[in-house]
């Protein structure tokens, strides 16, 4: 199930298993999408976008395979919906991840080797401005990033766009290291958007969402 033709509010879901589901739901109806939670295959099937939220990557995984939606959400992204992973859900989209816990699954399709906790651990998180490329708003305006026990991309295939990477403000050894990420329908960031007052991450994946329903 859609929005409604011409409301221009596209159904964006919400994974509510565990993490950050609130605040993106929030981030979400100011971005211009209407936000709905997901935990079931059949809420997963009625919606035109997915984010996946900030949290425990593990424990969001073992929920999703208990919750009978890992296979499903797999096939999705397969299908080409639209999703968007900050923090955890980055480790989750990636295709390939280290220093995860012995048999750590991920839904995988991003192109990407995610270091999971990269930055450190809950102590170590910090703020930093960041530069957002690749088609969004006030692109001159920095970005004030969140990252809390944040992953960063060890490297990435030839067709991931790198959005944004870290230029200062960092600890020791991250400048340079890439923290959001894009390949077709799939959006990435190390850091939590949800948790700031500046929703342009979210617009930016709302905006895509809505040209994937005009594609199909």
């Amino acid at each position: 199930m859609s929005a409604p033709p011409g409301s221009g509010r596209p159904i964006v879901g919400v994974l509510a298993l565990q993490g950050d589901v609130v605040e993106h739901v929030r981030m979400l109806a100011a971005a211009g999408a209407a936000p709905v939670r997901v935990r079931r295959e059949a809420e997963l099937a009625a919606v035109d976008g997915l984010v996946l939220p900030g949290g425990e990557s593990t424990t969001i995984a073992k929920l999703a395979a208990a919750f009978d939606l890992l296979q499903p959400l797999r096939a999705a992204v397969k299908a080409g919906l639209p999703v968007y992973g900050s923090c955890a859900g980055m480790i989750l989209l990636a295709d390939r991840i280290t220093d995860g816990v012995d048999g750590q699954q991920t839904i995988g399709g991003l192109d990407v080797v995610v270091r999971r906790n990269a930055f450190g651990r809950q102590v170590d998180s910090f703020e930093a401005d960041l530069l957002l490329g690749g088609g969004f708003a006030d692109p001159g305006r920095p970005f004030r990033a969140v990252f809390i026990r944040a992953p960063w991309v060890e490297s990435a295939g030839p067709d991931v766009d790198v959005l944004a990477t870290v230029q200062a403000g960092a600890p020791g050894g991250a400048l340079g290291r890439i923290v959001a990420v894009r390949q077709g329908s799939l959006v990435a960031t190390s850091f939590h958007p949800e948790l700031t007052g500046d929703d342009r991450v979210h617009r930016y994946f709302v905006d895509l969402v809505r040209d994937s329903q005009q594609e199909r």
